[in-house]
């Protein structure tokens, strides 16, 4: 009988998860805005995992709040994810999913690239993503890591922040708007370097971000959360002193 699977977070995502690991055979408990998390620990105390799938925004308060027999259990899920995060709250390393599928409701799930995923649990969050027919691999280091969540950052940031501009999808962005795509990725770069800490492979990166445009050349630049992304790398700009004039330029307009 396995263990249970702690989801925290019921979205689309925890949906997509929850699935794979029902069919893997794991209970799957989630836990809502409503539940004390202590609580549930206190109930759960040794799950097999605990999966934080929470939005960006909530992800500091509940990786602050996580109780502390589920601290080495965890994975994470988001975008605009870096081991800044994990690390300001004090927690060990966790499993780490960079997320390169899209489940909006009522659509069926929409990959782009296969997602990369790790840590001790990747084994576990691969089996179940395989049970839905999403594509995984494994990386097994520390710079890996960090490359695939820089990636991701990326491409969500550049692209929903040039679409506040342009609109149309990441095709078009590239072949019409190329100049101002590169522009946008800059800035992004720059401000990941920041809160990294360490210089980026910026070329590199550009060519990751290109990798998943082809995946899915129709992808929608402008997401809902385009403006609230945009807001939050100025913030994080003006705290670390960084000019990023083209996000400056875009704000203004």
């Amino acid at each position: 009988m396995h263990k249970p699977i702690v989801i925290i977070g019921i979205g689309e995502m925890a949906g997509v998860f929850s699935h794979g690991f029902l069919r893997s055979g794991y209970p799957v408990y989630p836990v809502t805005r409503a539940m004390n998390l202590n609580e549930v620990a206190n109930a759960l105390p040794e799950p097999e995992l605990v999966l934080v799938a929470v939005g960006e925004a909530d992800i500091e308060p509940t990786l602050a709040n996580i109780p502390s027999p589920w601290r080495q259990r965890l994975a994470l899920l988001q975008n605009e994810l870096l081991p800044r995060d994990w690390q300001c709250a004090a927690l060990p390393q966790p499993s780490v999913i960079s997320v390169w599928f899209e489940k909006k409701s009522g659509q069926a799930t929409k990959v782009l690239i296969p997602s990369p995923v790790f840590g001790q649990h990747a084994p576990l969050l691969q089996a179940a993503l395989a049970e839905v027919d999403i594509p995984c691999y494994t990386i097994e280091s520390d710079e890996a890591l960090r490359y695939e969540l820089v990636r991701k950052n990326v491409y969500i940031l550049t692209t929903n922040i040039a679409g506040l501009v342009v609109g149309g999808n990441v095709a078009e962005l590239w072949q019409q708007h190329e100049e101002l795509a590169r522009a946008v990725a800059s800035d992004v770069m720059d401000i990941q370097q920041h809160l990294l800490g360490q210089p980026l492979p910026r070329a590199e990166l550009i060519a990751g971000m290109l990798e998943a445009f082809e995946g899915d050349p129709e992808h929608r630049c402008m997401g809902r959360s385009a403006p609230t992304r945009l807001a939050r790398a100025l913030t994080i700009a003006e705290g670390a002193g960084l000019t990023v004039a083209k996000l400056r330029e875009i704000a203004a307009r």
